[in-house]
């Protein structure tokens, strides 16, 4: 009897742990393949104030359905940019132990700015096929000298890196986005990236990962995936009376693009269409194309087929050119949703078939989130935001004063790129003027242009001086002492540059502020019980999290924290 009431109460003791989250399966073989997604730019609370735009089940209804949902995840970084989000999420750490602080830095051994992940050292296997400087829309890979590309500047492990490495090298990795940083990153140092090139249409790697690409990949290329759309438009996939911004199609804010335009239907133009690809990228054709070649990745790869674990990352990049040209409050942005929810359905219905859900654990998150367009905040009578003007930083009358002072003509500042200014130090040690007195100068004088928040110097930094507040606590994690600039500029709410290479944009990220840190964190399927949390999480614990589930070390740089509710109690 006595036998019988432990049992009972072992059992009683089990039922209850799994309301609070605790796994009850007794299965603990892992997962054959892990998926870890992310959404560029989805904002933490776009799942909820959107959700009347997704199916009754598969894409995102699926993973909230089955998966636990972390509805308050911040990153703890300053500046909320692409690669240092996807970074952050592979690794598990900060910028200031990752290195990668922005899309673009000043490197002062090159005396040049260079892209986060150009190198040349591995070129491309597909001559012609890197950024196209006329056409590229995203500014920062413009900064590349070169077309190659690799993970080298990124200064921690990744989640998969481990996966990789606990296999002795059995796993098959792979990452794919249209971002060339997107994917190179999820893939870490030892998994193989693959990247939409907007130059010919295709997707294309370089030396690092691959001699010659698989035949897979040579016969997926030749068949010009992106060909299927040409002389068709963009149009809303639902009846008009499904969305909310209907009446709000032709808004002054939004970036008309020469062909593309500003209301439905977006025209691609044909193939030849110097503009066709970008185009594509920015509509759900993006994502589209980048499910398509993952699946065809996973068939001939064979993912998920054996004992060992294998990993891919996917990133889908569409949200965040949709947000950047026509706001988060768009038609635009309502109907990329829809799409991407269906292409999400397909991916999970694909995944279903070739290795099984319940084999499967799926992860989503995103790099960053996304602030509303300052014109849809002007609209609905919000008028404390606008745009700056980076010119002010060097001829504000503060600055033009310090320079006078000084005594360097007009030539202080070095380089500026957001977040960072960096000052002309060789003209500093010429003029025989101390460096830390010269940057807490330049940042008081800054501090007087209206729009700047803070100015940080890099000294001030390293001295552990700031006050304790949330917004020095993030520009401390953003600093990296070889990489980061003198000052770390942060505007304030709603205030951002929104010029990119003389292309007027709706919005820009990479911010403190609450709409650019949140976002979710959703992990389910094989042995991830069901269920949602409010408590504050980072999605710096997500990659350590997901190694302890597959029994295996965390990235060399991950912090400390995990996300207890999915893991074995």
């Amino acid at each position: 009897m006595k036998l019988t009431k432990t049992l009972v109460a072992l059992v009683a003791s089990t039922l209850m742990g799994l309301g609070s989250g605790q796994l009850a399966s007794a299965d603990t073989q892992p997962p054959k393949l892990l998926v870890q997604i992310t959404i560029d730019a989805l904002r933490g609370d776009f799942l909820t104030r959107y959700d009347y735009l997704f199916a009754k089940s598969g894409g995102f209804k699926h993973l909230l359905d089955k998966g636990y949902w972390y509805q308050n995840a911040h990153y703890q970084h300053a500046n909320t940019e692409t690669i240092v989000g996807h970074t952050s999420l592979a690794t598990g750490a900060p910028p200031s132990v990752h290195g990668m602080i922005a899309n673009a830095w000043f490197d002062r051994q090159e005396d040049r700015l260079i892209y986060n992940i150009e190198d040349a050292n591995y070129s491309l296997l597909t001559p012609g096929a890197g950024v196209d400087q006329k056409n590229e829309i995203d500014h920062t890979q413009r900064t590349a000298k070169n077309d190659g590309r690799s993970p080298a500047r990124i200064l921690s492990t990744t989640l998969s890196d481990e996966i990789f490495l606990a296999s002795n090298g059995k796993a098959k990795v792979f990452a794919v986005s249209v971002k060339d940083r997107g994917a190179v990153s999820m893939a870490g140092h030892s998994g193989k990236a693959f990247w939409f090139s907007k130059a010919n249409g295709q997707f294309v790697t370089t030396s690092y990962y691959y001699d010659r690409y698989p035949a897979w990949t040579e016969a997926l290329n030749q068949n010009k995936p992106a060909s299927r759309y040409a002389d068709t438009a963009w149009d809303l996939t639902r009846k008009a009376e499904d969305y909310a911004f209907i009446h709000d199609d032709d808004q002054s804010f939004e970036t008309a693009l020469p062909g593309f335009g500003r209301v439905f239907p977006h025209a691609f133009g044909p193939a030849n269409n110097k503009y066709f690809n970008t185009f594509l990228t920015l509509s759900p054709a993006g994502d589209e194309l980048t499910l398509d070649f993952a699946k065809t990745l996973i068939q001939n790869e064979n993912l998920g087929v054996d004992d060992t674990t294998d990993y891919l990352g996917i990133s889908f990049s569409s949200n965040d050119y949709v947000g950047h040209v026509f706001g988060g409050s768009s038609l635009e942005n309502e109907d990329n949703l829809v799409r991407l929810d269906k292409t999400l359905g397909e991916l999970f219905s694909f995944l279903d078939k070739k290795v099984g859900l319940k084999n499967t654990v799926i992860v989503l998150s995103a790099d960053h989130g996304q602030p509303e367009a300052i014109g849809y905040l002007q609209k609905q009578g919000i008028s404390s935001v606008n745009y700056f003007d980076p010119d002010q930083l060097t001829s504000s009358a503060s600055v033009v004063n310090l320079e006078k002072t000084l005594g360097t003509q007009g030539k202080l500042i070095e380089n500026y790129f957001h977040p960072y200014v960096s000052l002309n130090e060789s003209l500093l040690v010429e003029l025989q003027l101390d460096l830390d007195s010269v940057e807490s100068s330049l940042a008081e004088a800054l501090l007087k242009i209206p729009g700047v928040r803070a100015a940080v110097t890099a000294s001030d930094i390293k001295s552990g001086a700031l006050p304790s507040t949330e917004v020095f606590h993030s520009i401390t994690q953003n600093f990296h002492p070889s990489r980061s600039g003198n000052i770390h500029l942060v505007f304030e709410p709603n205030i951002f540059v929104n010029d990119f290479d003389g292309l007027v944009v709706a919005s820009s990220h990479g911010s403190p502020w609450e709409y650019d840190r949140h976002v979710p964190i959703i992990i389910a399927g094989k042995g991830i019980p069901h269920g949602r949390s409010t408590r504050p999480v980072t999605p710096y614990a997500l990659a350590p999290t997901l190694a302890q589930l597959l029994g295996i070390a965390a990235p060399s740089g991950s912090v400390d924290e995990r996300l207890s509710e999915v893991l074995p109690q």
